[in-house]
């Protein structure tokens, strides 16, 4: 009996920084910046047959009451260092890191990027996000930031333009002819002249095309904005929607924007965040929630999360007893957030509906909110959920975020994977020579420069264009 064949299950592995995500007090926590740990990461990820390794870049420690924050002071290494060691480092697995375009320039991180798919032999990838607070920005000499609709502009602007870049070299442009003394073709590298709204380049960019013509392009945006911004430019979405309904609607609204970009729904993969715990049984996985959770959310993290909200010090709050009977103050706690009186004293109200229906101390209702943990059972029941998402057009797999770091992932490729492989939903091993691209089934031909713009279209704005050469 014949029938529909079963989704394949694209799974990806997110090294954090130190968070609330991760337990740096396990005994069996290691180091967030050594080469050994992203190494030791990166090689069981790559034995797991994952299509890509992911790394987020902070640009900044965060800041609490003007102090750095307990949980953000190490894991922040320059993203492109670390993948160009861990090219050399793996074989098959991709190499995607995130890379602001408010804080870069596009001929210098073009040429970065090229760079990795060169070294990695086609394996690279590129998060583009659009970093959007001014506490970002007074790392730069411009400083400031963007508005919300300028953020868009100057992300389309920037991939479209660093795809032209991309492309300057032909495919064939390096003849190598002794005989003629001819090392470059003739008229097969383009000089690149842009003058746009965020960007006036010229140049002729020194690298040749890279094994993938342009890096696999990720995207995180969930505005209106953000999302046809994806549907124009993107591969793939890392989304924050991992309930099955609520992805479900992402997944169907996102994949329903890409007919106008001129695109077919598979080539935009939906990847959700998701964390785990495993168990022996459905039991003790509940449990290891549990004590997980509260290793994740300390008291002083109750608090220090409870004074984001409240825009007031709560130091003298207990973090086992009730919500405080305070109005919310404007003191900005955290570097770089604005305060909003009405949206504080909805989520305070939000708050307490919570916690006063399900009798939670502080620490709880943060526990509750903060360390929902994805995906709580065996090995078996978390394939067969994993599965579920995949088959039921809630997701087309996961970026899958480990609490302990380096060997966090491990009981998630010993245990789960098996399961996905017998179900006949993951691979069995890479294909050997293949590009990050290939790995992930997407068309061979990315978005182009010249693809249609989505960006801003869902949020009434104007569409920015590229300049001309």
């Amino acid at each position: 009996m014949s029938g529909t064949p079963l989704k394949q299950v694209h799974l990806a592995a997110h090294f954090p920084g130190v968070n609330n995500t991760t337990i740096w007090t396990d005994p069996d926590a290691g180091s967030q910046i050594d080469l050994a740990s992203f190494r030791a990461f990166a090689e069981t990820a790559e034995r797991g047959r994952f299509d890509y390794l992911f790394l987020a870049e902070g640009l900044r420690l965060r800041e609490h009451k003007g102090r750095i924050h307990e949980l953000d002071v190490v894991g922040r290494p320059n993203t492109l260092v670390i993948l160009a060691a861990l090219a050399s480092l793996t074989e098959h697995i991709g190499l995607v890191g995130t890379l602001s375009s408010t804080f870069n320039e596009p001929a210098d991180l073009a040429r970065q990027l090229a760079t990795l798919d060169h070294l990695s032999e086609g394996r690279a990838g590129w998060n583009v996000v659009t970093s959007s607070d001014a506490f970002h920005g007074q790392n730069f000499r411009r400083g400031g930031f963007l508005e919300y609709a300028e953020r868009y502009e100057r992300a389309e602007e920037f991939v479209r333009l660093s795809k032209r870049l991309w492309d300057a070299w032909e495919a064939d442009a390096i003849a190598a002819n002794p005989g003629r003394g001819e090392y470059l073709r003739p008229g097969g590298v383009s000089r690149i002249n842009h003058v746009g709204k965020h960007f006036d380049v010229e140049t002729i960019p020194n690298l040749p095309r890279s094994p993938q013509r342009y890096p696999v392009i990720v995207q995180a945006g969930d505005s209106p904005a953000g999302r046809d911004f994806a549907s124009a430019n993107a591969e793939i979405i890392f989304s924050l929607h991992a309930a099955f309904e609520d992805g479900k609607r992402f997944y169907d609204d996102v994949k329903g924007r890409l007919p106008a970009a001129g695109r077919s729904r598979d080539s935009l993969l939906i990847m959700p965040a998701a964390t785990f715990v495993i168990g022996d049984s459905e039991a003790d996985a509940r449990e290891r929630s549990r004590e997980e959770a509260l290793a994740q959310v300390s008291p002083q993290t109750a608090i220090a999360m409870l004074e984001q909200v409240w825009g007031r010090d709560l130091s003298g709050v207990d973090p086992d007893g009730p919500l405080p009977d305070l109005e919310p103050g404007d003191e900005r706690i955290r570097a770089g957030q604005a305060n909003d009186l009405s949206k504080q004293r909805a989520q305070i109200s939000k708050f307490r509906e919570i916690a006063e229906r399900e009798s939670l101390t502080v620490r709880e209702l943060m526990v509750k909110l903060n360390t929902r943990h994805t995906f709580v059972g065996t090995a078996s029941h978390i394939a067969d959920e994993i599965s579920r998402y995949v088959q039921g057009g809630a997701s087309d797999g996961f970026v899958i975020v480990p609490s302990l770091i380096p060997n966090g992932l491990d009981r998630f490729v010993d245990g789960v994977i098996p399961e996905l492989q017998e179900r006949g939903v993951y691979r069995e091993e890479y294909t050997p020579g293949a590009t990050l691209r290939e790995t992930l089934g997407l068309p061979a031909e990315p978005p182009s420069a010249d693809a249609p713009s989505g960006q801003l279209l869902g949020a009434g704005g104007a569409s920015a264009g590229v300049g001309g050469a």
